[in-house]
């Protein structure tokens, strides 16, 4: 059944905290799934992923905005879903920065990084 960030719980809010990888789903030009293994950060509503410039995830959100981003951990899992955006201004490349560095590692130079960017409209799961 179908939650909302409203209904996240302190559990749910902890996973998205703990150090993990996830999944980002976004469709080809044929409708296809493209899932790749990425890096995400969760914060009041948004999911944030940074990236290069030009790969397949990034046109596929520019050509089509639908994301989900799924963490599994054992039992627990969210499937986190939006309209995703692709923001390449510097503020807000340095946001997702911040963001990624708080739950993982400092990051390394990357001068086409970029930031996906998305509100979640809809939570599947239970952490």
């Amino acid at each position: 059944m179908a939650r909302t960030t409203g209904d996240f719980t302190a559990a749910d809010l902890d996973f998205l905290t703990e150090r993990h990888l996830g999944t980002l789903t976004t469709l080809r030009a044929d409708r296809t799934p493209h899932v790749v293994a990425i890096a995400f950060t969760y914060d009041d509503g948004f999911v944030s992923i940074i990236s290069s410039d030009g790969t397949r995830k990034i046109v596929n959100i520019e050509e089509r905005t639908r994301a989900v981003v799924c963490q599994v951990d054992g039992r627990r899992w969210l499937a986190l879903e939006g309209d995703a955006e692709v923001l390449r201004d510097p503020a807000a490349v340095a946001e997702g920065e911040r963001l990624f560095e708080q739950r993982y590692r400092p990051v390394r130079e990357n001068p086409d990084r970029v930031v996906i960017r998305f509100a979640v409209d809809r939570v599947l799961g239970k952490a």
